[in-house]
């Protein structure tokens, strides 16, 4: 007789042969992305010494979700997903080679960085709704929480490797070449991708006219704000994404300014991060039903404030690492939570939409988070904004157990609740 095992779902959800191998390719690509966004983060810093500039930098990545998310939530419920995904990835594959010619060509600037940041942050505006939507099309839906713990752990695993590798590059080669691996990371991912096939979900979609995506876009904003548990969900992540996430696009600033270490501080501080997430991913994997997740994840948001302050409130380096590790893992659990709840309760017919909802807050709201709290260090300094953006998230907290009853009966649900009409 066989006995289950905590390890059952993981294995369950990676004996999907296209799910693996979507997987390793996960691997590659993500590893190369933390590699660039840590070399852009110190690159900026190098280049200005500004936390208003690293908020500008972190702004120009992350904000053009914002601005595209309601045409990318309506695309990704219109094309085949499958394709969208590699041609994502060839447009990456372009930014990593630009960015790699005139940062080993010394013609870099940080108005080019900023240029390029914003295109690359276009790009992935499109892919992110894309690549959430894609995972149900290739697992089963019982192992549908455990991919998507598998995805956390992956790139979270590789925010632990990539900052590492970058580190390693910068310091012996040049930030030049730390592009050019994220460069070669999508190589290896379009071949990957070249031998994906999905088997759990329809990759065309039906042709339907431009002149009806307004009103596609309206449905799906329409939905997610009635429905009783996405609805305060978002409202939660928006906030904690706002006042705790940006704390990661400053740690170049806490490197050098706050803790005198440089880029090797930096890769630390990063990996350190990187370590508690990946461990964060690695526990919701293998919980693998979504039974109980929303208390865990309103729960995630008291232990991230809590932590925050600690590492915002030491210059103590190795008294912060801890804590910024403690800060990554409750930020998994925070996002990855809400997204498993999300995928488990949206409509299929609005995923996409729902889902670019999601992407557009998880990326859009650190964006202006970053800007504001780079922008008032050049005034108070870099810990006291991060500080207060902690209490806010205790705030949250405090509201998110009042609605927690009515969230666990709307998302924790055997059949998703579908759209009106």
């Amino acid at each position: 007789m066989k006995f289950p095992t905590r390890l059952d779902p993981i294995r369950s959800a990676l004996a999907h042969r296209d799910f693996r191998l979507f997987s390793a390719g996960n691997v590659a690509s993500h590893v190369g992305t933390w590699v660039q966004r840590m070399s852009v983060g110190w690159l900026a810093w190098e280049l200005t010494h500004s936390g208003t500039w690293l908020g500008i930098i972190a702004f120009a990545d992350l904000f053009p979700t914002v601005l595209l998310a309601p045409i990318t939530g309506a695309v990704a419920d219109r094309v085949d997903r499958l394709r969208a995904v590699k041609t994502i990835q060839a447009l990456n594959l372009v930014q990593a080679v630009l960015l790699a010619g005139f940062t080993l060509t010394g013609a870099i600037t940080i108005e080019i960085l900023l240029v390029l940041v914003a295109a690359g942050g276009s790009v992935l505006a499109f892919g992110q709704p894309v690549r959430l939507a894609i995972v149900p099309s290739l697992v089963p839906r019982r192992d549908l929480s455990a991919a998507i713990g598998i995805n956390s752990l992956i790139f979270n695993g590789a925010r632990f490797v990539g900052p590492m590798v970058a580190g390693f590059l910068i310091v012996r080669y040049g930030i030049g070449w730390a592009f050019a691996f994220n460069a070669a990371s999508f190589v290896v991912f379009l071949a990957v991708l070249s031998r994906v096939r999905l088997e759990h979900g329809e990759s065309r979609r039906a042709a339907r006219a431009i002149r009806s995506m307004p009103g596609e876009i309206a449905e799906g904003y329409a939905y997610a704000a009635r429905h009783k548990g996405i609805g305060p969900m978002l409202a939660i992540l928006t906030i904690v994404a706002l006042c705790g996430r940006p704390v990661l696009e400053l740690l170049p600033g806490f490197a050098d300014a706050v803790f005198g270490r440089g880029a090797e501080g930096l890769a630390w501080l990063t990996s350190a991060a990187g370590l508690g997430a990946m461990l964060g991913g690695l526990w919701l994997a293998q919980r693998g039903a979504v039974a109980g997740l929303t208390a865990t994840t309103v729960a995630g948001i008291a232990l991230l404030g809590a932590v925050l302050i600690g590492f915002a409130a030491t210059d103590a380096f190795w008294l912060a690492l801890p804590c910024l590790a403690v800060a990554g893992f409750a930020l998994i659990v925070v996002g990855v939570g809400e997204q498993t709840l999300l995928q488990n309760a949206v409509d299929p017919g609005l995923r996409g939409r729902v889902m670019s909802l999601y992407g557009m807050i998880n990326r859009g709201a650190p964006a202006i988070g970053a800007l504001i709290m780079g922008s008032l260090s050049s005034w108070i300094g870099l810990q006291w904004p991060v500080i207060g953006g902690a209490a806010i998230c205790l705030l949250v907290w405090l509201w998110g157990r009042t609605r927690r009853a009515a969230m666990t009966s709307a998302l924790e649900t055997d059949e998703p609740a579908r759209a009106a009409g």
